[in-house]
């Protein structure tokens, strides 16, 4: 198969005639690379000249630290656009970068694995010169715009049967275990798949954490990866993660904020009115990848005691993917929604079961309907769909897959 079309494509496109650099950031082999070059490809046949380099070329490297002014006349000079991937591994990338944008008429594209190290080592100079994109492994549209076509369209427009549903609900399930990465995806079975997820899993420990952020310890990163696998969707116990890793109560809070800026887990807050009191409760933990979370304890199951947890971080990754920032609700009598996403200064309340049958809701889903008065609110399983109407709020009971296209129609 060719190039995969991906849905941030169209939105860098936008930018492409003005000054601003494109930095394109993302999790290791999610396909950064291959996106650029696409671009740049494209541009090259309307006559664009292109000049690519990469950081993982210690010559090329050493060039752009050592002397940027050969730099500039080998890359830089008689080209209309310059890529340069795995930015990250300069350390001194940031004032370079600003010197050729406010010297040079020439359109820059940079990438890099992680968004922390970009973050220290260049966007502090780059400050009104650079917009950044985030490229995750492939959302669920994406995936299913490489495996199925035909379906594609069906799946976009929500406008589908039950025999679609299942149709499309298979898809799902080798998703949920193997994930989105690019590689993944295209592998030919499933031995393949485990492979090149277990090629990703190491790459990430030696290049990203080893390599990149220099950190020792790595076994300690390892614990709490497989720790917090474990617990998708529970909120985080600081003192029993302390207790299996190793980790002081700091080092433990500095490696989950890593694990966040390198694009394997993130952590989201409670909603409470009060913005001060949502920064002191104990976050909720996802994976951005459910096949990157198997792989770090083995499991590539289809029957399985954890797939209502794996439902729901289903349905944040692809929150994430389609821009969408949930928070949940979490009461100190034990009440409890899932996600909550505030849209167009409305909020939405949001549950994921793994089986419904009826129109069925939680005292939970009154008490936040009761308190909030929210218009809208969700419910999603594997299959069931339905309407319910309470105290003034439509509750829309829809099928995981339809969820994401819900929201996007939301005023």
């Amino acid at each position: 198969m060719g190039y995969i079309k991906r849905d941030i494509e169209g939105d860098i496109y936008k930018y492409l005639n003005v000054k601003e650099i494109i930095a394109v950031v993302g999790a290791r082999q999610c396909g950064k690379t291959t996106l650029i070059e696409n671009i740049l490809k494209n541009l090259n046949k309307k006559g664009k000249k292109i000049s690519k380099v990469s950081f993982d070329n210690i010559k090329e490297l050493q060039l752009f630290e050592n002397d940027i002014d050969s730099f500039i006349e080998i890359h830089v000079k008689g080209y209309d656009f310059l890529f340069i991937d795995e930015i990250q591994y300069s350390k001194d990338s940031g004032k370079k970068l600003k010197y050729i944008y406010d010297n040079f008429k020439i359109k820059i594209f940079i990438s890099g694995s992680s968004a922390a190290e970009l973050a220290i080592q260049s966007l502090k100079y780059l400050v009104g010169r650079i917009f950044v994109f985030t490229l995750y492994p492939f959302s669920f549209k994406e995936y299913i715009r490489v495996r199925n076509q035909k379906l594609l369209p069906l799946y976009v427009s929500v406008k589908y049967k039950k025999e679609v549903t299942s149709e499309l609900n298979k898809h799902l399930k080798e998703f949920m275990l193997y994930g989105g990465y690019p590689r993944v995806v295209l592998a030919k079975d499933e031995e393949e798949k485990r492979t090149i997820l277990k090629n990703i899993y190491s790459t990430y420990l030696l290049k990203e954490i080893r390599e990149i952020l220099a950190l020792s310890g790595d076994y300690k990163l390892i614990n709490l990866i497989k720790s917090l696998s474990l617990q998708i969707g529970g909120i985080i116990n600081y003192n029993e993660l302390s207790t299996i890793t190793g980790y002081s109560y700091k080092e433990l809070k500095n490696s989950l904020n890593i694990l966040e800026k390198t694009f394997i887990c993130s952590q989201i807050r409670t909603f409470h009115t009060n913005k001060r009191t949502e920064l002191v409760k104990s976050p909720k933990i996802y994976f951005y990848d459910l096949g990157f979370r198997n792989t770090s304890f083995d499991n590539f199951s289809g029957e399985r005691t954890d797939m209502g947890r794996m439902y729901e971080n289903f349905i944040f990754s692809e929150f994430v993917k389609n821009d969408f920032f949930p928070k949940y609700w979490h009461t100190k009598s034990g009440a409890e929604i899932d996600f909550i996403l505030e849209k167009s200064n409305k909020l939405i309340p949001i549950e994921v079961k793994s089986t419904l049958s009826k129109e069925t809701l939680t005292k939970s889903f009154y008490a936040f309907v009761e308190k909030y008065k929210p218009n809208r609110g969700f419910i999603a399983s594997l299959d069931f769909e339905g309407k319910k109407k309470i105290n003034g709020c439509e509750i829309i009971f829809t099928s995981l897959l339809k969820l994401i296209n819900h929201l996007k129609s939301e005023a």
